[in-house]
């Protein structure tokens, strides 16, 4: 088994289909599997073994998917790191996973540059360097077959949290990732014709499982975008180039701004959030305003990511969905037994997606795990008596405040009801006499004003009065994560 078999298949049937669209550049199926051949041969031709790790660091592009599917090919194992990292932080990654090569960008070489010759790295691929991608894909042949692999065998390592301490990559093997993608391509009912946009960064499980991977399954076509740029996904919507939309809650609350929403989304058939649970309230005036559903599923990096999906024909807003096929859920609370439906408790998985391990980190595996293979994800849901899971909070931040245990999530979720709000988050903050003050960050919509009064009379009529925030700041900008992921942590250290 190789996950880059999927490639190959797709090349056979549509060879002429355009698989990535870069601007008004696109690449076939054909060209695609022919460059990642050029770059297996070479990778073996410069002495890469099967198992081996060979990081890639760089913005997305053509040839970071080339590369990924190059390195898989070669039976090596694609270590894919963010290329926002600081030099700190690449260092600290670098140190951990020692790969034997790493395509990365030009700005990351005077980093780099310490790494030679000592960790066991050995050769830096970039536009600057003596060895460069088209020097690489020359090299290779054109021709070369995806090494087989067991379906145990790790393909690919993500870190996910954070960069400080031991860090947590997960290994992913050719099965974990099979079984979760085609898990997404089933569910999402894809096609080669759909064109899924994607603008999250591939080194993110999201980017590279959940919208490259299953796409090239399918046979789709992928609408590749360095960041997120509105105004370039609004002309790709109205020019009819995107059937998939993928944003977070985030990007959601900010494309509901829009006056003639509708008339915006073009082709588009299908939208997905990911990355933080969606408040229900903004899934019900994106149907009220484009006749459209938001699905979610719930996901991890562990689980390569799909755990549960929302579904087409019983699609429940505020859940996460049912259980993946395949895939096994429980609700067990902090000494590992099983909770009955409706009480919450910590969300755990068991299926042949879950990972294998975190990568030279036995103690967190440890931890990661019950008996018989049950991950423990950190979250804490509760699910009802249908198999439908809703997401309470992340286990870590649950705010004590004068002894009584709040969820932020359910704050914000009332907060999203309010419409002069376009983000928020809330968190709770050291206090003398709380332990935590329950504090609300916000940021306003566009030509709107925050009144606290009035939002703490408003939260006072939906939720305890023990919830309701204590303080409300009113800032420019919630800081994110290169997948727009609102970092809580980051706020606190900022304050």
């Amino acid at each position: 088994m190789n996950i880059a078999t999927n490639l190959e298949w797709a090349s056979f049937f549509f060879p002429g289909r355009p698989v990535l669209s870069e601007g008004d550049s696109q690449t076939s199926y054909g060209i695609l599997n022919e460059k990642a051949n050029r770059v297996a041969t070479a990778l073996i031709g410069l002495g890469i073994q099967p198992g081996e790790s060979i990081g890639i660091c760089a913005p997305n592009c053509g040839d970071w998917v080339a590369f990924y599917f190059g390195v898989l090919k070669a039976g090596a194992v694609a270590v894919t790191l963010s290329n926002l990292l600081s030099d700190d932080e690449l260092s600290l990654l670098l140190n951990h996973c020692q790969p034997r090569m790493i395509y990365t960008s030009d700005d990351k070489l005077n980093c780099l540059d310490g790494f030679k010759g000592s960790g066991g790295l050995e050769t830096v691929i970039s536009p600057g360097s003596d060895l460069n991608m088209n020097r690489l894909l020359k090299l290779g042949r054109r021709t070369f077959k995806a090494l087989d692999r067991d379906r145990e065998d790790i393909a690919t390592v993500l870190y996910t949290g954070g960069t400080t301490g031991t860090p947590k990559g997960v290994m992913l093997s050719h099965e974990n990732v099979n079984v979760s993608i085609q898990n997404v391509v089933f569910n999402e009912r894809s096609s080669n014709i759909d064109r899924a946009l994607c603008f999250l960064p591939f080194n993110h499980v999201f980017g590279q499982m959940h919208i490259m991977n299953a796409t090239i399954l399918s046979g789709g076509c992928l609408e590749m975008l360095p960041a997120f740029d509105m105004d370039r996904i609004l002309w790709l919507m109205a020019a009819g180039r995107v059937t998939k939309l993928f944003a977070i809650p985030t990007i959601y609350s900010r494309f509901l701004s829009l006056k003639r929403l509708k008339n915006k989304l073009g082709k588009v058939r299908y939208c997905f959030s990911a990355a933080a649970s969606m408040a229900a309230e903004t899934v019900h005036r994106w149907k009220e305003q484009t006749g459209l559903k938001i699905y979610e599923g719930y996901g991890m990096t562990e689980a390569a990511p799909v755990v549960t999906y929302n579904h087409y024909y019983r699609h429940v807003v505020g859940s996460v969905g049912t259980a993946a096929p395949g895939v096994e859920i429980q609700i067990r609370d902090q000494q590992g037994h099983e909770l009955e439906p409706g009480v919450e408790g910590e969300i755990c998985a068991r299926g042949r997606n879950i990972m294998k391990a975190y990568l030279n980190n036995s103690e967190a595996t440890r931890a990661a795990f019950w008996e018989k293979g049950w991950f423990r994800s950190g979250d804490i849901g509760r699910s009802d008596p249908d198999g439908y899971l809703y997401i309470v909070d992340r286990l870590k931040d649950m705010i004590i405040t004068g002894g009584e245990n709040v969820y932020p999530k359910e704050v914000e979720d009332v907060l999203y009801c309010r419409p002069e709000i376009e983000e928020c988050a809330v968190i709770g903050l050291a206090d003398p006499d709380w332990g935590e003050k329950v504090t609300a960050f916000i940021v306003a919509r566009r030509d709107e004003e925050i009144d606290p009064a009035a939002l703490k009379a408003f939260l006072k009529t939906r939720i305890a009065a023990f919830k309701v925030p204590k303080e409300f700041r009113i800032i420019n900008e919630l800081p994110k994560n290169a997948a727009g992921k609102i970092q809580k942590r980051q706020l606190k250290k900022e304050i």
